[in-house]
Parts: C-alpha cells; structure tokens; sequence
C-alpha cells in the first residue's frame, strides 16, 4: 500500500532500528520516495548504538530524534546530507526527566555547523534554562519551544509536518 500511494508521505519513528529489515517490505530495495524513517536516540549510547545502524540503511529519507532528550549528545559525527532533519524535545508527564537548554542548543549548534535542519518541538514538563527549573503544563509545552526562536531550516509545517 505504501508504495502504491505516491500521494501520501508515510513517517515512521522507532528506538527500534534494528529491526529495520527484517520488517521493510520485499520490495524495499532502496526505500522508497514517500517514506522517512525517524530513529529516537535519548542519550549518548543509544544514540551511538541506533545512528549508525541507521546510517548504513538504505532509506531516502532519515531523520533523527531526541525525545526524550535526557543527557548531553553529541551527534556531529552522524550529521550529513542524509540526514533531513534533528528534532529535539523534552519528556511529558508527571514522572518525566528534566531536559536542559543548555543540551538542546548544543545539538542545534551541531546542526547548523553541518547545515541539518533543526526543529525544537517541545520543551517537556520539567525544563531547566539559565539553572532555573520550570514545570510547563503539557498544553504549552510546543508554544514555548516555538518561542525559543531557535528552530534552523525547520521543515515543520511543510510537507512531512512533523509536529
């Protein structure tokens, strides 16, 4: 169905990379137009364990995904042309981990530094800016991530909207 239906773009987000080929369909090959694959890397390690995994893929379109982000990461060294986008946000609810703004700069400074689009979608519940700690209601979780301003090359709000 996926491929027969050119006029839809289909995303598809997973911790489980892994996984990837055993479950693309047959006629996968090298993936197909109307199809991204966003893989979710909340710290370090799993990002160093998913983003190569993803890299050696045959996908056209990847994207990459902090949510929750819950430690510093640097991904500089998967940051290229094939990379579409970095999207950044902070966990929900009342049990959530704190995100810094300190760390979702640091990944937008990695993005801009190899021209990958960054998108800052969320700030999470608990939100620490300037050592100061935030609760932000879930209904304002994405408002204030917008407000940062921050957002480089963004592609929410076009074609794939990703928000």
């Amino acid at each position: 169905m996926i491929r027969e239906r050119t006029d839809c773009h289909f995303l598809f987000l997973t911790k489980r990379i892994e996984r990837f080929e055993c479950c693309a369909p047959n006629n996968w090959v090298d993936g197909f137009d109307n199809v991204t694959v966003g893989v979710s890397c909340e710290n370090q390690e799993t990002a160093d364990i998913r983003l190569p995994i993803l890299k050696s893929l045959p996908i056209k379109h990847k994207v990459i995904i902090h949510e929750p982000l819950l430690t510093p990461i640097n991904i500089s060294q998967y940051l290229d042309s094939e990379i579409e986008e970095v999207v950044v946000g902070g966990e929900s609810g009342n049990e959530a981990r704190p995100c810094r703004f300190d760390w979702v700069l640091d990944i937008r400074d990695q993005c801009v530094a190899e021209k990958v689009p960054f998108t800052f979608k969320q700030t999470g519940t608990y939100f620490i800016k300037d050592e100061v700690k935030y609760r932000i209601p879930r209904r304002l979780q994405h408002i204030q991530a917008k407000k940062a301003a921050i957002n480089y090359l963004s592609r929410i709000n076009s074609e794939l909207r990703l928000i």
